[in-house]
């Protein structure tokens, strides 16, 4: 029952799929990030389902790369977009790091969170758009799990930038040593199946996330001395930008 809630939680909070409601309890909150992942597996695979579908009906270019890069922010609700437009206009503020961190907490949006969105998007689709072997797009669709699984790690390891908000209360109430082993066991086999399918799509779309991974922590701990829930949503989104990018690689030189 524990888990069926933790997973039930799960979906709820970083999906727009439809799952029974409950009264979250605090022990309900322990296990919740070891099935963060599975949202993106949900992800990945109606990704390559629409993949699949756009071959065997032959579907225009434009038609494929824009759904598909649409899929994911309609499965999430664009929860991770929200983190990463603000992260953006607080990394761009060149301001310190109580004003970045005040900038986090605005609702508004600035000039720099669309700048970036709309760069990170033409990049995206323009990526997307070469990913045509089913194969190396099985290997991306992956991602979208990989990509949570190391946010959910990066939660309960990365110092946080302050003690209050929706990322310290998960890290806090998470049972710590049983979410890095589930997390880093999911890692290992996600990335065991993306080179089982094609070793070389496998090693750059995981080194891929590997420099995200490395940019997200870097970047946190210097602009505002470790990471928040906004900064959790802009790495998954840095790093699936990252990895379409690795799969189009992929594709043009095999």
């Amino acid at each position: 029952m524990k888990i069926w809630r933790s997973i039930c939680i799960a979906y709820s909070i970083y999906s727009t799929l439809p799952v029974p409601q409950f009264t979250w309890k605090d022990e309900d909150m322990k296990y919740h990030l070891c099935f963060f992942p599975w949202v993106g597996g949900v992800i990945g695979l109606a990704v390559l389902i629409w993949g699949i579908f756009c071959e065997r009906i032959g579907t225009g270019n434009i038609m494929y790369s824009f759904v598909g890069a649409a899929i994911p922010v309609l499965i999430s609700g664009g929860f991770h977009l929200d983190g990463f437009m603000d992260t953006m206009d607080a990394f761009h503020s060149y301001q310190p790091r109580e004003k970045k961190l005040a900038i986090l907490k605005d609702a508004h949006i600035g000039a720099f969170s669309v700048i970036m969105l709309l760069l990170y998007y033409l990049i995206y689709v323009a990526a997307f758009s070469e990913i045509t072997r089913i194969r190396i797009l099985a290997v991306f669709s992956m991602g979208f799990f990989l990509s949570r699984a190391m946010s959910g790690i990066a939660v309960v390891t990365f110092p946080s930038a302050k003690k209050e908000g929706l990322l310290h209360l998960f890290a806090s109430s998470a049972e710590e040593n049983i979410v890095k082993g589930a997390l880093y066991g999911q890692v290992v086999v996600v990335v065991v199946a993306m080179l089982a399918l094609s070793p070389m799509a496998g090693m750059l779309v995981f080194g891929a996330s590997g420099v995200a991974f490395l940019i997200y922590y870097r970047g946190s701990k210097k602009q505002l001395g470790g990471i928040t829930g906004d900064t959790a949503g802009y790495f998954v989104t840095l790093c699936e930008g990252w990895m379409v990018v690795a799969a189009a690689v992929s594709c043009l030189i095999s």
